[in-house]
């Protein structure tokens, strides 16, 4: 069972050595560096580690806060993780969803966050009900009287409730548009996109075009990726999707590679929609000398 470590020091003045030997002593074959803060969830290192791990595999950090700073972050990662078929641990925390205790761990945690969420609800509703009896209205007054510094503080607000949740899904685009944008055209890079993920996270192409519009005005994202995608030649077509799925995942496997084709019901180059590895070994060669392999 291949062990995958992840190691996270907030800015560059800092070092990961500890967390590295500590990986390396943990048995970790391969050992990922970052430096970046715990609470940007869009890090890059960490997209290309969640993109990579296969089935079998098992994320390794050294603490919990390593890798996220709020439950609902971990438990996403985890959620990410098990779609794969692949296992998180955490070597100083009682965390591994190989076991049974680990699973159990996870279990109360994910109770804890559905709890506390619940007795935000109730106190919300409990707050506002005692407000009716008072003969308060509830609000914001400067938001009644139209006052434009209210309106203000309200877009702020928002904008920032948007893009707080925009990072809790960045790992899930944010390198795919980075690197396939504006040479493919928002079609093709959204089915990509949306091929390993679970229904209920797939995106639409209005919901992608938003966040990446937010993203490069927050200067995220270069303003380059909403540029104009320039028409692609029919025959070029498969062999640029080919290769942006290899891409996104150097060791993926030619079956891999037919089954996320198949989940974007991308058809084959005779129009079946069962593929098989010769077809994809071929469109990668073909990629290989048009140089749409990096």
């Amino acid at each position: 069972m291949p062990l995958i470590g992840y190691a996270r020091v907030s800015t560059e003045d800092q070092t990961p050595l500890p967390q590295t030997q500590a990986l390396k002593s943990a048995g970790c074959t391969e050992i990922h560096e970052e430096h970046a803060s715990g609470g940007n969830r869009a890090r890059p290192v960490l997209a290309r580690v969640l993109e990579r791990v296969g089935k079998g595999d098992t994320l390794v950090v050294v603490r919990i806060d390593r890798l996220a700073r709020s439950l609902s972050h971990l438990l996403d990662v985890i959620e990410r993780l098990e779609a794969k078929g692949a296992y998180f641990r955490s070597i100083q925390d009682p965390i591994d969803t190989a076991s049974p205790q680990g699973k159990f761990t996870l279990q109360v945690l994910g109770a804890a966050a559905e709890f506390e969420r619940a007795l935000i609800r109730e106190r919300t509703r409990a707050g506002l009900a005692t407000a009716r009896s008072k003969g308060r209205i509830g609000g914001n007054p400067g938001l009644r009287a139209r006052d434009p510094s209210a309106l203000r503080k309200l877009k702020l607000a928002r904008m920032d409730s948007y893009m707080e949740r925009l990072n809790e899904t960045a790992q899930d685009w944010v390198a795919h548009v980075r690197r396939l944008r504006p040479d493919m055209a928002w079609e093709d890079v959204l089915r990509i996109i949306n091929a390993p993920l679970p229904p209920d996270r797939r995106w639409s192409q209005s919901r992608l075009l938003r966040a990446v519009k937010a993203y490069v005005r927050d200067g995220f994202l270069p303003d380059t990726v909403l540029g104009r995608a320039g028409r692609r030649d029919t025959d070029d077509r498969l062999p640029a999707i080919v290769a942006a799925i290899k891409g996104a995942d150097p060791d993926i496997t030619l079956h891999a590679i037919c089954e996320r084709l198949e989940a974007m019901r991308e058809r084959t180059p005779r129009g079946r929609t069962r593929w098989q590895p010769s077809s994809v070994r071929m469109l990668l060669e073909r990629a290989g000398r048009l140089g749409l392999l990096k």
